[in-house]
C-alpha cells in the first residue's frame, strides 16, 4: 500500500511491475542494486518482469525523483531510493562492494573549504575508492 502511494505521490501510475520493482529496492538487503540485479532478484522471487521493463521504470523512478542513478567509476548504474538523507560512498575497486557513511567532520570541513574559497556549496557527493587491507 505504501508503495501504491509512493507512485501517484510522483505522479506515476500503478502498476504492477513498478509496485515489484519499488518492493524489491525497499527490501534490498543491500541498498545499491543495478537494474540487472532488480531483474535477477525479481526472476528469483517469481515475478514475470522483463529487463527491458526494469530498465524503463528504473529511468522513470529517477525522472520522478523516487531514486537516484550513481556511476561509480568502473562500473555500471546501481540505483537506491532517495529517501535516505544524505550520504557519502565508499566503493571496493576488489569486489564492486558500496559502503554507505555519513561523517560530521568531513561535512563541516567541505562547507569550510567552499566558503573559504568564496562559494556557497549547494550539493556534493563524495565517494572514495577503496581496498581492505591485506
Amino acid at each position: 500500500m505504501v508503495e501504491n502511494n509512493e507512485l501517484r505521490k510522483a505522479g506515476l501510475k500503478v502498476t504492477l511491475p513498478r509496485v515489484k520493482i519499488l518492493q524489491m529496492l525497499d527490501s534490498a538487503g543491500h541498498r545499491h542494486m543495478s537494474a540487472e540485479d532488480v531483474y535477477k532478484s525479481l526472476m528469483e522471487a517469481g515475478e514475470d518482469v522483463g529487463l527491458a521493463t526494469v530498465y524503463r521504470v528504473l529511468t522513470q523512478f529517477e525522472a520522478a525523483g523516487l531514486v537516484v542513478r550513481h556511476n561509480f567509476d568502473g562500473g555500471h548504474a546501481v540505483f537506491e531510493l532517495a529517501d535516505s538523507g544524505h550520504h557519502d560512498h565508499m566503493v571496493c575497486v576488489d569486489s564492486g562492494e558500496v559502503i554507505e557513511f555519513y561523517d560530521p567532520d568531513i561535512e563541516k570541513l567541505q562547507r569550510e573549504i567552499v566558503k573559504r574559497h568564496g562559494f556557497e556549496l549547494v550539493d556534493h557527493n563524495l565517494v572514495l575508492y577503496v581496498r581492505k587491507k591485506s
